[in-house]
This record gives C-alpha cells, sequence and structure tokens, in this order.
C-alpha cells in the first residue's frame, strides 16, 4: 500500500508517478480529493481535542477556586460532540481512502525505465549460449516420449490443466528437489507452508482485493488457494516487528501455485507454459531498507545461476513502468530461451515491493527503538513446470527422449 501521508505531502509526485504505471486521472484525482478532505477534517479533530484540553484545564482551575463553571461545563460538552462527529466522518473518509489505496499499485522506483508495454522492456544481459540442433527442434507438446498427458489433466479437471507421467513426473520432482537445495546453498531457509491463505493474508502481499478474480476461493471458508508461495513465505511474519539484527531474513518453499488466469484468454493454450495449477519454487526476503538493493541483486543472480547450472540459456530483462506488476516497485524478469517457439519465455520474475507489502502486512523491524516498516522481495526460482518445458526444449533428441541435464541426474536416481 502507498504511504497515504507522502499522497498527503506530495500528491504530484505521487500521481505523476502512478501515471507511468498507467492508473488513471479519474482515480488519481479522486484520491487526490479524499486526501485533502481526510488531512483537513482530522487537522479539525485535532484542532478541537486541543481546544478542548485547554477549557479542562480551566474547568479544573475554576473548580478548585470555587468560580461558575455552567458556562464552561456548555463549552466543553459542545466541543465533545463537534469531536465526535468529526471523528465518525475523519473515520468514513479514512476508511473510503484506504479502500481506494488498497486497490492503487506500487509506485516505482525512479531507475525503472519508462514505457508503456512490454515491448519496452530493457534486455540487460543475456547469459549462456543457445543450443544447436541438426534437425528441426519441436515444441515440448510435439515431443513423443508420453511424459505429458493433457487430456487426462482436462478429464481430472477442465481446461489449462495437465497430468504428467513416468520419466517427466520423476523430472518435476528432481527439479523441485534440486532447486531447494540450490537456494538452500545461497543462504535460504526452507519452509512448508500451507497452500490455502486467508484474506488477510492475500491482502498483505497485494493479491486482495484488486485480483480476486484470478484466485480459486474456497466456498463457505475465508481461505484462497495461493496463487504463489509468496503470499504465504511473505505472510509468516504479518504483523510482526522483528529485531534488526535477524536481517536479512531469506526464505524459500516449493508450493504448487493455483490461477484462474482470468485476464488470459486465447494466450499460451496449448501446453504447460499458462495452467489452472503448476509447481513452483519461491525465494523470498525481508530485509532493512538499507539491505534490499543487496539482496535484490542477490535474489537474480541466485535465479539466474541456477538457470546456467541446468545448462539453460536466458537473458535478464528490466521491466519498464507499464509492464511491472501491481507490487512491484522494481522487477526484473529472467527469460529462458525455448528452441521450439525460437524465443525467449519468463521463466522467473525477481521484484523488490520496497515498504510496499510492509505497509499492508504490517512488517516491522525495530532498530534504535524505532519500529520501520520492512523491505520485502520475492522471486521464482525457478517456475518448475516452465524449467520442465524448457529441459523438454533444450535437451530433445531427435527421435522425441530428452536427456536429463548433469546436475539432475544425482536426483533422478
Amino acid at each position: 500500500m502507498i504511504d497515504i501521508k507522502l499522497l498527503q505531502k506530495d500528491f504530484e509526485y505521487v500521481a505523476t508517478a502512478l501515471q507511468k504505471k498507467g492508473v488513471d486521472n479519474e482515480l488519481l484525482n479522486n484520491l487526490k480529493t479524499l486526501a485533502s478532505q481526510a488531512k483537513q477534517k482530522r487537522q479539525e479533530m485535532e484542532d478541537v481535542t486541543a481546544e478542548q484540553n485547554v477549557l479542562s484545564k480551566d474547568f479544573g482551575r475554576y473548580k478548585k477556586e470555587g468560580l461558575d463553571v455552567a458556562s464552561l461545563q456548555e463549552s466543553i460538552n459542545n466541543l465533545k460532540i463537534k469531536k465526535q462527529e468529526l471523528e465518525e466522518k475523519v473515520k468514513d473518509l479514512e476508511e473510503q481512502l484506504t479502500s481506494i489505496i488498497l486497490g492503487v499499485p506500487n509506485i516505482p522506483d525512479e531507475s525503472v525505465p519508462y514505457g508503456a508495454d512490454e515491448n519496452e522492456n530493457v534486455i540487460l544481459e543475456v547469459v549462456g549460449q543457445k543450443p544447436t540442433f541438426d534437425f528441426e527442434p519441436k515444441e515440448h507438446w510435439d515431443l513423443n516420449n508420453g511424459w505429458l498427458d493433457f487430456e487426462r489433466g482436462v478429464k481430472l479437471a477442465k481446461s489449462r490443466f495437465s497430468a504428467i507421467r513416468g520419466e517427466g513426473a520423476r523430472l518435476e520432482r528432481a527439479l523441485i528437489n534440486y532447486m531447494l537445495d540450490f537456494n538452500r546453498e545461497r543462504g535460504f531457509h526452507e519452509w512448508y507452508v500451507p497452500f490455502m491463505a486467508n484474506s488477510n493474508t492475500l491482502q498483505g502481499t497485494g493479491q486482495l482485493p484488486k485480483f480476486a478474480d484470478d484466485l480459486f476461493k474456497i466456498e463457505g471458508e475465508d481461505l484462497y488457494l495461493i496463487p504463489t508461495a509468496e503470499v504465504s513465505l511473505t505472510n509468516l511474519y504479518n504483523d510482526e516487528i522483528i529485531d534488526v539484527s535477524e536481517l536479512p531474513l531469506l526464505l524459500t518453499s516449493y508450493t504448487p501455485c493455483f490461477r484462474k488466469e482470468a485476464g488470459s484468454a486465447g494466450r499460451d493454450t496449448r501446453g504447460l507454459i499458462r495452467q489452472h495449477q503448476f509447481d513452483k519454487v519461491e525465494m523470498v526476503a525481508i530485509t532493512s531498507q538499507e539491505q534490499s538493493d543487496e539482496i535484490f541483486q542477490k535474489m537474480v543472480n541466485c535465479a539466474s545461476d541456477l538457470l546456467t547450472s541446468l545448462g539453460l540459456a536466458h537473458q535478464k530483462v528490466q521491466l519498464c513502468t507499464g509492464d511491472l506488476g501491481f507490487s512491484a516497485a522494481v522487477t526484473i524478469d529472467l527469460e529462458v530461451w525455448l528452441p521450439g517457439q525460437n524465443k525467449y519465455r519468463e521463466i522467473s520474475s525477481i521484484s523488490n515491493t520496497r515498504d510496499f507489502q510492509a505497509r499492508r502486512a504490517k512488517i516491522r523491524y525495530k532498530e534504535d527503538k524505532k519500529n520501520i516498516l520492512a523491505h520485502t522481495l520475492n522471486g521464482s526460482s525457478l517456475a518448475v513446470g516452465r524449467t520442465l518445458v524448457a529441459i523438454m526444449e533444450n535437451y530433445q533428441n531427435e527421435d522425441g527422449s530428452v536427456s536429463i541435464p548433469e546436475v539432475l541426474k544425482p536426483y533422478m536416481k
């Protein structure tokens, strides 16, 4: 959640920054009006409180001196009524303001390049060599190795679900274990977390209220299937105050992820790229404000080195303002090379949300006896299904079989 005090103090700065993320002027003007009214009414309430305090002191002095307090008592009572009215007005305005702000995205860092959409993202680095083939490489769904069963996935659930069999299923499990071990060796502590979360948890990381249509809701319960382990890992520290000596907290977890993909009709309808259910190994960091840039680079390097260890060529891409996610202040995507599709596709997205999520989730740390909002970061390390796709396409053989990367062979025993 953006800082209401900053909004009230420097609306033009906030508005200009949010316009770069595509927030429309009507919403911004509504925010400005509400912020101004809430600030004005709170000031009036504070003025009345101050006046009431002065008169209350006079009342005590009058009583002590035996003076007539009738008119003074009337004035105090009138101020009390006025204060109550103003308190209700302030509460109403601030609730309206908070309700709108919960749907307002994070302010992008000033370093983020301006752009309207993904076409204006910036390639920072290309890592590794693309494989060469003496045959025409196929897309993963065309490989004749029997790993993927889309028809039975649909029969069990519906479209955008799939089943994986045999060595493909073993490779999926091997990838999960390898990724967790890789992250653990980089200093990330492994967690096993619930695959469901309540509405307060999802609000803390920004999925609610704005993205309710993308979530699978459990009927009759205040529970949703999680869209990413970022939700669970970050909110482990919801409404907590952490001692600064404990930071940074580096966390990793495997979970299945569940998304309705409400806005992706017609996109990636074939294959494993965009499914309602998929496996992912996640990294999350909770840091002091001074540590977050360093940890951001650590997380980008961790995911990139993981791809390199698997022998997968990829590129690092800086997202422009128009392609940034809702909670992100800055994001670097890792896009893996898929020879069957003859293009790079996103496989990891590393984001620093600064204090945006921490303000929503009340995650703070104590330093010099002060409570300070933490910075939270998250990133895929990696999306397991997309890594399986990348291995299938990059390690495919002419007969449709797939070779196993050397680092994964011990995990396949």
